[in-house]
Protein backbone atom coordinates (compact mmCIF):
# COMPACT_ATOMS: atom_id res chain seq x y z
CA UNK A 1 0.00 0.00 0.00
CA UNK A 2 2.00 3.04 -0.93
CA UNK A 3 -0.96 5.88 0.37
CA UNK A 4 0.59 8.14 2.89
CA UNK A 5 -1.58 10.53 4.72
CA UNK A 6 -1.70 13.23 7.17
CA UNK A 7 -4.47 13.47 9.60
CA UNK A 8 -6.22 17.06 10.22
CA UNK A 9 -6.38 18.41 13.69
CA UNK A 10 -10.12 17.27 13.66
CA UNK A 11 -9.48 14.07 13.83
CA UNK A 12 -8.11 12.22 16.78
CA UNK A 13 -4.30 10.26 16.98
CA UNK A 14 -6.30 7.24 17.31
CA UNK A 15 -6.38 6.88 14.02
CA UNK A 16 -2.70 6.56 13.21
CA UNK A 17 -2.24 2.98 14.57
CA UNK A 18 -5.12 1.82 12.90
CA UNK A 19 -4.22 3.36 9.24
CA UNK A 20 -1.05 2.07 10.16
CA UNK A 21 -1.64 -1.91 11.36
CA UNK A 22 -3.52 -1.83 8.13
CA UNK A 23 -0.93 -1.11 5.60
CA UNK A 24 -0.89 2.51 5.20
CA UNK A 25 1.66 5.38 6.57
CA UNK A 26 -0.01 7.96 8.57
CA UNK A 27 0.72 10.96 10.59
CA UNK A 28 -1.07 13.33 12.72
CA UNK A 29 -0.51 16.68 11.85
CA UNK A 30 0.30 18.21 15.42
CA UNK A 31 3.51 16.34 15.19
CA UNK A 32 4.26 16.99 11.61
CA UNK A 33 3.48 20.62 11.64
CA UNK A 34 2.13 23.65 13.88
CA UNK A 35 -1.03 22.52 15.23
CA UNK A 36 -2.70 25.77 14.46
CA UNK A 37 -1.75 25.73 10.53
CA UNK A 38 -4.69 26.34 8.36
CA UNK A 39 -5.81 24.46 6.00
CA UNK A 40 -3.71 26.03 3.01
CA UNK A 41 -0.36 25.01 4.93
CA UNK A 42 -1.47 21.90 5.82
CA UNK A 43 -2.71 20.92 1.74
CA UNK A 44 0.26 22.59 0.61
CA UNK A 45 2.88 20.48 2.55
CA UNK A 46 0.63 17.19 1.87
CA UNK A 47 1.03 17.91 -1.76
CA UNK A 48 4.66 18.97 -1.49
CA UNK A 49 5.37 15.77 0.51
CA UNK A 50 3.64 13.28 -1.13
CA UNK A 51 0.68 12.62 1.44
CA UNK A 52 -3.37 12.78 1.23
CA UNK A 53 -5.36 14.33 3.92
CA UNK A 54 -7.85 12.85 6.00
CA UNK A 55 -9.99 15.23 7.62
CA UNK A 56 -13.73 15.91 9.11
CA UNK A 57 -13.63 19.47 8.13
CA UNK A 58 -15.41 20.07 4.88
CA UNK A 59 -13.27 23.11 3.50
CA UNK A 60 -10.55 21.08 2.08
CA UNK A 61 -13.46 20.05 -0.08
CA UNK A 62 -14.68 23.65 -0.57
CA UNK A 63 -10.49 25.04 -1.34
CA UNK A 64 -10.26 22.19 -3.69
CA UNK A 65 -13.10 23.37 -5.88
CA UNK A 66 -12.52 27.12 -5.80
CA UNK A 67 -8.98 26.30 -7.27
CA UNK A 68 -9.73 23.71 -9.52
CA UNK A 69 -6.17 21.81 -7.45
CA UNK A 70 -5.58 19.02 -8.63
CA UNK A 71 -3.64 17.62 -5.54
CA UNK A 72 -3.61 16.73 -2.92
CA UNK A 73 -5.80 13.91 -2.68
CA UNK A 74 -8.83 14.46 0.61
CA UNK A 75 -10.62 11.46 2.00
CA UNK A 76 -12.97 13.13 4.13
CA UNK A 77 -15.26 11.55 7.09
CA UNK A 78 -18.65 12.57 7.43
CA UNK A 79 -21.06 12.47 10.49
CA UNK A 80 -20.83 12.88 14.44
CA UNK A 81 -19.28 9.71 15.51
CA UNK A 82 -15.68 9.80 13.81
CA UNK A 83 -13.77 7.96 16.14
CA UNK A 84 -11.60 4.64 14.43
CA UNK A 85 -14.17 2.37 16.69
CA UNK A 86 -17.55 3.78 15.24
CA UNK A 87 -16.73 4.16 11.01
CA UNK A 88 -12.57 3.01 11.00
CA UNK A 89 -14.28 -0.27 9.07
CA UNK A 90 -15.51 1.92 6.78
CA UNK A 91 -12.86 4.02 6.02
CA UNK A 92 -10.61 1.26 5.68
CA UNK A 93 -12.60 -0.01 3.09
CA UNK A 94 -12.73 3.14 1.31
CA UNK A 95 -8.96 3.14 0.92
CA UNK A 96 -8.44 -0.16 0.03
CA UNK A 97 -11.44 0.73 -3.06
CA UNK A 98 -10.31 4.14 -3.79
CA UNK A 99 -6.68 3.74 -3.44
CA UNK A 100 -5.79 4.27 -7.47
CA UNK A 101 -7.82 7.21 -7.63
CA UNK A 102 -6.44 8.96 -4.35
CA UNK A 103 -2.65 8.25 -6.17
CA UNK A 104 -3.91 10.28 -8.77
CA UNK A 105 -5.86 12.99 -7.44
CA UNK A 106 -9.43 12.84 -5.42
CA UNK A 107 -11.75 13.69 -2.96
CA UNK A 108 -13.18 11.10 -1.03
CA UNK A 109 -16.09 11.75 1.19
CA UNK A 110 -17.36 8.54 3.66
CA UNK A 111 -20.22 8.02 6.33
CA UNK A 112 -21.28 5.34 7.96
CA UNK A 113 -23.89 4.07 4.96
CA UNK A 114 -21.13 4.68 1.58
CA UNK A 115 -18.67 6.49 0.21
CA UNK A 116 -18.13 8.04 -3.17
CA UNK A 117 -15.10 9.95 -5.03
CA UNK A 118 -14.64 12.87 -7.47
CA UNK A 119 -11.66 12.90 -9.79
CA UNK A 120 -9.65 16.23 -9.00
CA UNK A 121 -10.33 18.80 -10.50
CA UNK A 122 -13.23 19.42 -8.94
Amino acid sequence: MSLRIVLDMNLSVEWVPLLEQAGWHAVHWSVTGDPRADDATIMGWALEHGYLVFTHDLDFRTTLALTHARGPSVIQVRGQRVLPEHIGATVLAALKQYEAELSGGALVVVDQAKSRVRILPL
